[in-house]
């Protein structure tokens, strides 16, 4: 169901040197390198990361959580994006490619209390059934 989550942190530095070390022991390692934001995942070949974390905007108060729902095609991505709208969330970035990577489309929307929330169909179409 979830594809991946980013934590905002105070300072970033810090927090890389701090999952390095602690997510070692899981298998985990900084394979997604989106500078200043760095992702984790298992090393398994691939650049999938499924945790990230990303340093906060000045003007944050608190940080802000992101979570990615996976998707199982962009005719979901584009359905979740309406429903949310509806439902009373803001536009945060219509549904369409991004250029993370190959193969990424997603559309995001914050939700009442400005979360940023994500439906991704992702990794270079291995999932996506078009």
């Amino acid at each position: 169901m979830l594809d991946h989550i980013t934590l905002h942190v105070q300072n970033i530095e810090r927090s890389i040197a701090f999952y390095e070390k602690a997510l070692a022991p899981l298998g985990y390692i900084a394979k997604a390198h989106h500078e200043p934001t760095i992702g984790f995942g298992v090393d398994d070949g691939t650049s999938h990361s499924d945790f990230y974390v990303s340093p906060m905007d000045d003007a944050e108060i608190s940080p802000v959580t992101h979570i990615a729902f996976l998707a199982p095609n962009r005719e979901a991505v584009q359905a979740f994006y309406q429903a949310a709208l509806a439902a009373g969330g803001r536009d945060n970035g219509a549904p369409g490619p991004r250029p993370y990577h190959p193969g990424y489309y997603s559309a995001f929307v914050l939700d009442p209390d400005g979360n940023n929330i994500e439906a991704v169909v992702d990794w270079s179409g291995w999932f996506e059934k078009r």
